[in-house]
């Protein structure tokens, strides 16, 4: 309980400092919200009167403590573009979002552990190579350039999959899954492969943990030993990675979306910035923050509940 309440006080105060860089970084960069929807031809007296509706004429404290107290009240505020409310918004999107969220963290488990396990059980240098290489392949590679990549060859080139758009999962599963494929693989790569360097490195210092070498010595086959004994132990580091990741795919998203042209939170938030749309940026940027944070406290809670040592070394230290 002691160190769930240290997690739980330490994500608040990285929450708030988090809101306060968002709305400081939107407020240096260039450009303002009130020139964008006035138009080139309008008058400074009709700008300001914009800025002036927009409460932009105010003070910085007192533009973010309404900004702030209006998320804590429920009520996110209205976008300057799309003129609606930033609620409705974000439910109108959130669902295509989640979808390509859930498909990427699969793509990431499951890529993540094929590569940790074949690392750590390639006995031969080449094949140990080549399984490394592949990983450093998908963690060197940006989520923007493999998506460029899958296009080109998968759809330009083989007509495989479409090129761009989206599909509900609800109305045709399958449709809607072809569609997600190659921005959920382009999104899940570097986690992947992080992934995999930590199971790999964990399962080989299994393998010389005594009771891995008992089973072996007892005539156990290697396959038994790694299925049995050193992926159930080698688990740990790799499960809180898939949570920080998970937390951070969304980052991902954010450029993928907009190449493949999905009508998610991603393209909202490019559509936002690149208008100047405070208020929708700054909610987007910060729900991302705390979805990252949420991640990594539930499962840095869940791994101490596994593991007693690390919730009493963490409360100790």
């Amino acid at each position: 309980m002691k160190y769930t309440a240290r997690r739980l006080g330490t994500a608040l105060l990285v929450l708030f400092l988090s809101s306060l860089a968002v709305f400081g970084l939107l407020r240096m960069a260039p450009g303002d919200p009130a020139t964008i929807l006035a138009g080139q031809d309008a008058s400074p007296a009709q700008v300001e009167q914009i800025r002036h509706a927009l409460g932009l004429d105010e003070s910085l404290p007192a533009q973010y403590w309404h900004w702030l107290t209006g998320l804590l009240t429920g009520n996110p505020g209205q976008s300057y573009i799309f003129k609606q409310s930033i609620g409705d918004l974000v439910g109108q999107r959130l669902g295509n979002t989640v979808q390509l969220l859930v498909l990427s963290t699969l793509v990431m488990i499951v890529l993540g552990t094929i590569l940790g396990v074949s690392a750590a059980v390639a006995t031969r240098g080449p094949a140990r190579t080549i399984v490394d290489l592949l990983s450093t392949i998908a963690l060197a590679t940006p989520p923007f350039v493999s998506s460029i990549v899958f296009i080109f060859l998968f759809a330009v080139s083989w007509r495989l999959l479409p090129v761009g758009g989206q599909w509900s999962f609800f109305d045709a599963p399958t449709i809607s899954v072809q569609f997600l494929i190659m921005p959920a693989i382009a999104v899940a790569l570097p986690g992947s492969a992080v992934v995999a360097r930590l199971l790999a490195t964990e399962m080989r210092r299994t393998f010389q943990e005594e009771f891995a070498r008992t089973a072996q010595a007892k005539g156990a086959s290697r396959g038994r030993i790694v299925v049995r004994h050193v992926i159930p132990n080698s688990l740990g580091p790799a499960v809180v990675e898939v949570g920080i990741r998970i937390g951070e795919l969304f980052a991902g998203a954010v450029v993928v979306e907009a190449i493949f042209t999905r009508s998610g939170l991603g393209s909202l938030l490019v559509t936002a910035v690149q208008n100047r749309d405070y208020l929708l940026a700054q909610d987007l940027l910060l729900l991302s923050v705390a979805f990252a944070i949420v991640m990594q406290l539930l499962t840095e809670i869940g791994i101490s509940r596994v593991d007693r040592r690390i919730a009493i070394g963490k409360v100790l230290a």
